[in-house]
């Protein structure tokens, strides 16, 4: 279903004042004068957009009782156009067998539309490595870092090395005047 909207361009029902229009129309929106003042400024105002036809019919109605002309448009959706882009030419068969020079190149055979872009991919023909072979490139050697530790030395064992001592634990509480009672 389409979608409407209120268009106001400041007519007046047959018959209906100016001021006695602009007064009920204030009463209706609940505005003041001076936006009042705007609707009658001659240019086409849209009051009120995307409404169903029902509601849109209500208000027209409600203004037509306050004695104004409103009109109920269409609103027509706003399509922007896209050009699509042509689809690709396929290329022409390619011989399967490779000259023995050239390093194996992976031939690709669309599957469907998607594929159909990666023909013209040159991609090496990578297979599998045999079992147990080392696929990592061999790691340089790395130096190992001349350092002067000549000034480091270390405490002896048990040595106090600033730690934070525990204060000691105050006195066990008295517990002299506490007894124990059986319960019958």
């Amino acid at each position: 279903m389409g979608r409407f909207e209120i268009a106001f361009s400041g007519q007046l029902m047959a018959g209906a004042q100016l001021e006695l229009v602009q007064a009920n129309l204030a009463k209706l929106f609940q505005a003041d004068a001076q936006r009042i003042a705007q609707l009658f400024s001659g240019r086409c105002v849209i009051l009120k957009n995307n409404l169903d036809a029902e509601t849109a019919e209500k208000y027209r109605a409600a203004l037509a009782r306050a004695g104004a002309v409103a009109e109920v448009r269409l609103m027509v959706p706003e399509i922007e156009e896209v050009e699509l882009a042509p689809p690709p030419e396929p290329e022409p068969e390619r011989p399967a067998v490779v000259p023995e020079a050239a390093p194996a190149r992976l031939q690709v055979t669309p599957r469907d539309e998607y594929m159909a872009a990666f023909v013209g991919v040159d991609a090496p023909d990578f297979g599998l490595a045999p079992v147990g072979a080392d696929l990592q490139d061999a790691k340089a050697a790395t130096p190992t870092p001349k350092l002067d530790l000549s000034g480091i030395s270390l405490a002896p064992p048990g040595s106090d090395l600033g730690q934070l001592k525990e204060p000691p634990a105050g006195p066990p509480p008295d517990v002299t005047s506490l007894r124990l009672e059986e319960l019958k």
